[in-house]
């Protein structure tokens, strides 16, 4: 039986990068703590580790809302949903732009991550839906470009502006670029069904199908268009160990990342913190670009690349702060991170869709949830290794870390991170 196609033809560049622009904002305002946490320490009167906080709450506010809210807001549309999660970023970044103190500070942040929580959990999703079929893994890295963007363009350039302005304007900045993009999305983005309301093709008029539309796979004893449990999700092979990568490998890279600054200034690069966090963004960029080449393809050949660079860098960082190794370990640390949110958001969705959309939809919002747990523990490990053991012995943390995701990816070469790759 011949089906009419209810799914594009070509990738429509304008709405993904629309939707990279939202994930730049999205990233951007979740690392930017990282470039000008010695001014913000300054500013508030607190020590780096109370500063570095700041990404703690964040990912507290992601990880405490990522689900509730994916079910809570199941049967409404995706694009008001969309813009939503945008707007709350204005109003957050908005906020810690103008706070007066640590306390509206911490509260601000804790709103961001909310929005973060609704944002992570619509976006990769929004991408697969409007893609052609075959091509959903390049429409997800498309979108996610905003990531390695932010951390090579905006968390440079906010660094930059906190060094030279203050660290507020950094924020500000972040919530005029906001309001651009709430208007582009609004323009260039089209709707979509909601994965809980979605109705195949064939039962539904040819005038209400529209191009924009996707309809869950239909299959006998698989999960349609209803809600996916959490633990039915936990059932389907390899979404267990896709998960259990992102909480080490995000715990690893978090408790680096997030006080990269101390770090440098420690092994005499502080004033620059900016360039090398040109030097690390840059080499994520390359890395997202190769990525999307690829992981349609090479997925699992290029997660265990990604999680082997990583540690590597992570390695050599713990091991010497010689200023000419500390530059290169920053560009392969990006050259191994860059390309990993795609690579773990697709795995995550591939191995999802066996259970059907529903469970992929739930899949990723359980990866979001975890993501920004390991995030938040991330930061308090962190600052508590800062404080009491050093900035070298928090790479070493991040080196074991990223040594037992590359452990669980070489092993899981079954469903997780097949070794050829199947359409689910």
């Amino acid at each position: 039986m011949t089906t009419t196609s209810s799914r594009p033809v070509r990738l429509s560049w304008s709405a993904l990068t629309a939707l990279a622009t939202a994930v730049f904002i999205t990233s951007l305002t979740e690392t930017l703590p990282a470039g000008v946490l010695p001014e913000m320490s300054a500013t508030l009167g607190v020590s780096s580790g109370a500063a570095g906080q700041a990404v703690t709450v964040y990912a507290a506010g992601t990880a405490l809302t990522a689900i509730p809210l994916t079910a809570m807001t199941a049967s409404v549309r995706r694009k008001p949903l969309l813009l939503l999660a945008m707007t709350a970023f204005l109003i957050a970044n908005t906020l810690t732009a103008a706070a007066p103190g640590y306390a509206v500070l911490l509260f601000a942040r804790f709103l961001a991550g909310v929005a973060a929580g609704l944002a992570w959990a619509i976006l990769a999703g929004y991408a697969r839906r409007i893609a052609p079929a075959g091509l959903e893994g390049r429409a997800i890295a498309i979108a996610m470009t905003g990531i390695p963007l932010a951390l090579s363009l905006g968390v440079p350039a906010g660094t930059l502006l906190g060094q030279r302005v203050g660290w507020q304007a950094a924020f500000a900045a972040v919530s005029i670029l906001t309001i651009a993009v709430v208007m582009w999305i609004i323009r260039s983005v089209p709707p979509v069904d909601q994965p809980s309301v979605a109705r195949p093709a064939l039962d539904r008029p040819a005038v209400e199908r529209l191009p924009i539309e996707r309809s869950p796979i239909e299959r006998p004893g698989i999960v349609g268009a209803g809600r996916s449990s959490a633990r039915q999700t936990l059932k389907v092979p390899g979404v267990a160990a896709i998960l259990l990568v992102v909480v080490a490998f995000v715990l690893g890279h978090t408790i680096i990342y997030a006080y990269i600054a101390p770090y440098l200034w420690h092994a005499g690069l502080g004033p620059s913190t900016d360039a090398v966090l040109l030097a690390f963004g840059l080499a994520c960029l390359v890395s997202i670009w190769y990525v999307g080449r690829g992981i349609d393809q090479h997925l699992r050949t290029l997660a265990l690349t990604g999680a082997a660079l990583f540690t590597l860098s992570v390695a050599v960082m713990a091991a010497t702060q010689a200023h000419p190794v500390v530059w290169i370990a920053a560009v392969v640390w990006g050259l191994g991170w860059g390309g990993m949110p795609t690579l773990l958001q697709t795995a995550a969705g591939q191995a999802g869709l066996r259970g059907g959309p529903a469970v992929a939809d739930t899949a990723q919002a359980i990866l979001v949830t975890l993501w920004n747990a390991a995030m938040a523990l991330g930061g308090i490990i962190g600052g508590l290794i800062l404080q009491d053991l050093g900035a070298a012995t928090a790479a070493t943390a991040a080196a074991i870390l990223g040594a037992i995701s590359l452990l669980i990816i070489t092993a899981t070469h079954r469903n997780a991170f097949p070794t050829t790759q199947t359409t689910p």
